[in-house]
Formats: structure tokens, C-alpha cells, sequence
């Protein structure tokens, strides 16, 4: 018994125990003895308990039989069942000799309720789950925000009546209703400048004067986006719609009233601004910006979404800026982000990508002003600090400065002929977003490509195969593998190596389904129960959360440190702790790899 509670003295989390409680845990292990190639527990049956080895190695299988992890001493497996469902999810086989200690499951689960940092340790991912604190802006939904039952008129209202109701109601606006539909919305800046201001009778009917069909939000939108909207527009007020349905209304006054998000400010400042230089001066805080959200705890995905949310506006103010100095468009076009700007996930460190679709009534003698339109936006975005892609996937490159006809050339070829350079472009252009200009030009193109391609048989094998060239680091062991050479050896590319082949897996998912999301984390959940399982749709979402925090609090630190922010992580910074939890991602990630080029898109 001794032996075992200095055993495990030596490892996390049992370190952490009091000397009483150790010797009560270590009392409760079983010691096993196996045999080269004994199986120790198969995959779906319930989970016998939590495993440390105490010597030798074992092999963890998925259900095919393919080797996802190798362990050694001082390793612990089996946690993954007992955390979920209570049924085994590997099956776990004795490589060697191995010398085991058996934790059973009703004294694992007892364990973790009497010891907070055993429960934390094993907990990582239900942890990431727990929701956001409501009061945080920058995660709350606009069901939480919003003024419920706002009130309303109709539209054939006379002025004064709409003036007398907003005056007894000490509210600044009415939103003009036909049965719970919206139609506009009417106040009293609209009152006093489009009525007294004109001169118009007092009797005038409310519709004559309100904004008709103004924007609005559904009511899973962020606050963030809400603030957005009003800092960019200029407007007041933004009234919460679901399928036509009016369900109530958020003001500038509200928000003011909520936490404050450093990303309202700089969009702020970039819809105000009248030159790069401005937009540059606002696009310049963001790493400020992103080690405030990283230091209040925020979500990854939050973080990220704030980021190109910034990233969204320069864009836009760019066009804005182009337009006014180049004059009107000669015909419609769309200007779209690829890459993590178009998968709204944008970190400390981005480069640009972006393309540009023209309506095909576009002549040639309209080309040169596209030309000089891209290169005035691509040049500012470059000056923003969104450098030029090296690869050119810009829409400055007339390859992707196109008619729409062109595009759907494009992407049939694609399909059709999935050479190595058509999946890398693939890949890239099935993360498009559209960013400003004419949405139509986009909505069938998407829709028309995602169905032939997810029809193609050979294509979707093509791409398979050309997500499986970005593996997580995982040496022969499955011990974390660091670079061995050049500028960044020893350290590990948290976004090739650790974001990427997630981002591939959530794109197969979305392609095999039809899916119309773009973010990455949105795929996932919309593929639950269709191209994966649930139970495994939730691994991959808590191992893409792990490797995505443990890169934005990299980055964090490093501006901390006064560095330029990067993806490159040396684990020798992580605690035992960290760096167990992120090998673990790695495995889950690698797991769902195994399993989708073995031909099973569905994992359990």
C-alpha cells in the first residue's frame, strides 16, 4: 500500500492530495499483473474504472483496431468512458509485460467529488461547456438583453399619437407593426425632422415618416453583434426578430448599460475613419484587445469572433473609401473572406484573404475599376496590418477577381478534376463569406457547389485525403512531437499541427452533409448525429477548444511580453498538467482522422 501511495505522490493530480487523503485513494487502487497482448478492457462495454500504468506499455485501439495511443509509465487511460457515458470508448491492450493500478469507477467518481483538483483535472472539457457568465457582454444573447413586449403602433398611427405614447412611456422610439410583423420603426428625431421639420400636418400617418424594414438581429445573436451594428450604422435602435416574428427591441441605452467591449470601440472608430491611416491607428489595438478579452476568460470562439469582427468593418470601410474616391460600381458585385476571416475565427495573427465575384453583365471596359478597387481595399487591408497572402488568394490577383460564370467554372473543375492544387483551392474557397455587396451573387454558387460536391464521390475521397496532410504532433509514443530544426525547434505549430486538421475535419462534416455554416465550431455541432456521431461531435469540440485556448493564451502571453504574437508553442512552458490535457486533444483529434480515412464518417 505504501508503494502505491508513493507511486502516485509522484504524479498529477494525486500530488496535490493531502498525505490522509493519498493513502485513502491509494488504498482503493487494485494492482493487475497482464501479459504481452492481454486485452485489458474492449471498446463498448462499461468502463471497468480509471487505469495508471506502473510499468510496461499499453496500446489504445479504436474500433477498427487502428493504434491511436501508445502509454507508458506513469500514463493513465480509461477516463474518457467513465467521463461520458460510462461505456468504454478504445479498447485498451497490454503491448508489453505491464504492471497496471485499477481505480474502480464508483471510487473514480468519488474521488473527483471529494477532490477539486482531481475533478478539475479530469473536467477540462465540461468545464469549456459550462455557459458564459450572463452579465459578460461579449457572450450574451440577445434573448438575455433585450426589452420584451416592446411597444408598437400601426402604421396608419397619426403623429401625435405615436409622440404622445413614446413622451408617457419615457421610451425615444415606436416599432410599426401589421399583427406581430415588423414593418418599420418611427422616432422622435423621425417625429421632429420629418414632420415639424417639413411642416407636415400633426396627422400624419406613422408610415409616411418611419424607417421602413430596418435592420434587425435574431435573438441568438451575440451583444457584441448588436453593439457592432449600431457603432457601424449609426443607428439607435435594433429590433430582435426570429422567422418574421417581432420579440422585442435593444437600444444604444441598453448596451451602455451592459459591460463594455473594447471591439465596439475600435469598429467605432473605424466606421468613423476617412483614411487608411485611421483605420491602421484602430486595427493596431487589437492585440490589446485580444489580451483583455483572453484575460477576462472569454471563449475561444468569442475571442475570435470579436477579432474578425474588427477585421469585417476595415473591410467594409475599405469598399466604403474605394467607392466614394473610384465613383458608383458599373454593375453589382460581392466581395467575400476565405481562410479564418471567412470562418470567422481570426487570432493575433492574420494574413489576408479575400475574393471578389462581379455580376455577368460585367464588360470588359468595367474590368479596370474592379482592378483598382481591389488593389486600393487589398493595399489597405496590408497597411492595416492584414498582410498580403503569400499565396495571393487576393482578390488584387485577377484569378479571383472574376464574373460569376467564371466562378462556377471554377468550382465544377474542381470538382470534376481534383488534382493536389483544385482540393487546396477547394478547401479554401468552401470557407467563403460574404463580407459586402450583392449577397445573390453568392447564395446559389454555395449552395449549387456544396450539393454537386458532396455528390462526388472521388472528390470528397480527394479531400479526405488532403485533410489527413495535417496531423496533430504526436510522436511514436504519441508523446507530443516538437520541431526538430530551424527557427521554431523544439516548439509545436499550434494552428498547421493543432487548429488545422480540425478545421479540415469540420469542413469534410459540412461537405458530406450539405451544411450551410462556415465557423468551424458551428460545423461541428450541425454535423452531430449526421456525419459524426454526438458523443463524437463533443470530443472533437472540447479537443478543438483546448488546442484553440491553449493557442490564443500563447499568443496572450507573448503580448504580454511585449512579442509579436505567433502559433508557435514550446510545450516546456506548459505545467505537467497542460501538456497532458493538450496530448489528449491531439489523440482525440488523431482518433477522428483515423476514423474518417478508414471510411467511417460517423464516430462513436
Amino acid at each position: 500500500m505504501d508503494s502505491i501511495a508513493s507511486f502516485l505522490s509522484g504524479l498529477h493530480p494525486y500530488s496535490t492530495l493531502t498525505p490522509a487523503a493519498l493513502s485513502d485513494v491509494a488504498a482503493r487502487f487494485e494492482a493487475r499483473d497482464l501479459a504481452p497482448g492481454e486485452v485489458i478492457y474492449t471498446r463498448g462495454i462499461p468502463a471497468p474504472g480509471l487505469f495508471i500504468i506502473r510499468g510496461g506499455e499499453v496500446a489504445i485501439r479504436d474500433a477498427a483496431g487502428a493504434e491511436l495511443s501508445r502509454l507508458k509509465t506513469g500514463n493513465s487511460f480509461g477516463e474518457r468512458g467513465l467521463m461520458r457515458d460510462g461505456i468504454a470508448a478504445t479498447t485498451a491492450v497490454a503491448r508489453t509485460g505491464c504492471k497496471l493500478l485499477l481505480l474502480p469507477a464508483d471510487d473514480f467518481h468519488a474521488l473527483r467529488q471529494a477532490e477539486p483538483a482531481v475533478a478539475r483535472f479530469f473536467e477540462r472539457g465540461e468545464a469549456r461547456r459550462a455557459p458564459e457568465r450572463p452579465a459578460a457582454l461579449a457572450a450574451a444573447r440577445l434573448a438575455d438583453l433585450m426589452t420584451r413586449g416592446p411597444l408598437t403602433c400601426a402604421p396608419d398611427t397619426p403623429a401625435t399619437e405615436a409622440a404622445r405614447m413614446m413622451q408617457e412611456a419615457g421610451i425615444s422610439c415606436l416599432l410599426v407593426t401589421k399583427g406581430d410583423r415588423l414593418t418599420g420603426i418611427v422616432t422622435i428625431r423621425d417625429l421632429s425632422g420629418r414632420v415639424l421639420g417639413r411642416g407636415l400636418p400633426p396627422t400624419t400617418p406613422v408610415a409616411q415618416v418611419m424607417t421602413p424594414d430596418p435592420l434587425t438581429l435574431p435573438p441568438s445573436a451575440l451583444g457584441t453583434d448588436v453593439l457592432h451594428l449600431i457603432m457601424e450604422r449609426r443607428i439607435g435602435h435594433v429590433p430582435v426578430v426570429e422567422a418574421g416574428r417581432l420579440l422585442g427591441i435593444v437600444t444604444r441605452t441598453d448596451l451602455m448599460r451592459q459591460q463594455a467591449v473594447t471591439s465596439g470601440w475600435l469598429i467605432s472608430s473605424i466606421a468613423e475613419a476617412e483614411g487608411v491611416e485611421q483605420i491602421a491607428a484602430a486595427t493596431a489595438r487589437i492585440p490589446a484587445m485580444l489580451l483583455q478579452l483572453t484575460g477576462a476568460g472569454n471563449r475561444h470562439d468569442v475571442i475570435t469572433r470579436l477579432i474578425t469582427d474588427v477585421a469585417d468593418a476595415a473591410t467594409r470601410r475599405l469598399l466604403v473609401l474605394a467607392e466614394e474616391a473610384l465613383g458608383p460600381p458599373p454593375v453589382p458585385y460581392l466581395w467575400l473572406a476565405c481562410g479564418s476571416q471567412g470562418r470567422m475565427e481570426q487570432a493575433g495573427v492574420s494574413d489576408q484573404d479575400n475574393c471578389l465575384i462581379l455580376d455577368d453583365a460585367a464588360r470588359e471596359a468595367d474590368l479596370p475599376y474592379f482592378d483598382a478597387l481591389a488593389a486600393q481595399v487589398t493595399e489597405g487591408l496590408n497597411a492595416a496590418g492584414y498582410v498580403f497572402c503569400p499565396g495571393e488568394m487576393m482578390a488584387s490577383n485577377p484569378r479571383w477577381r472574376q464574373p460569376l460564370s467564371v466562378w462556377r467554372s471554377y468550382f465544377q473543375c474542381w470538382i470534376d478534376r481534383p488534382v493536389p492544387e483544385a482540393q487546396m483551392l477547394a478547401s479554401v474557397m468552401f470557407d467563403l463569406r460574404p463580407i459586402r455587396g450583392e449577397t445573390a451573387l453568392y447564395e446559389a454558387l454555395h449552395r449549387d457547389t456544396l450539393e454537386a460536391a458532396s455528390k462526388n464521390s472521388i472528390f470528397v475521397a480527394h479531400m479526405i485525403a488532403n485533410s489527413l496532410k495535417h496531423q496533430p504532433p504526436l510522436g511514436l509514443f504519441r508523446s507530443i512531437a516538437r520541431i526538430r530544426s530551424g527557427d521554431h525547434k523544439d516548439s509545436v505549430d499550434l494552428k498547421m499541427s493543432g487548429v488545422v486538421p480540425v478545421v479540415d475535419l469540420a469542413r469534410l462534416y459540412a461537405l458530406m452533409g450539405r451544411l450551410e455554416p462556415v465557423n468551424t465550431r458551428a460545423r461541428i455541432e450541425s454535423a452531430a448525429g449526421g456525419p459524426v456521431s454526438a458523443s463524437g461531435a463533443r470530443d472533437l469540440l472540447d479537443a478543438y477548444d483546448l488546442i484553440a485556448e491553449t493557442r490564443l493564451r500563447h499568443q496572450a502571453r507573448q503580448i504580454r511580453d511585449g512579442q509579436a504574437p505567433d502559433n508557435y508553442l514550446v510545450p516546456s512552458e506548459l505545467s505537467d498538467f497542460e501538456r497532458a490535457h493538450l496530448r489528449d486533444a491531439f489523440v482525440v483529434v488523431r482518433t477522428m482522422q483515423s476514423a474518417i480515412g478508414q471510411g467511417r464518417a460517423t464516430v462513436s
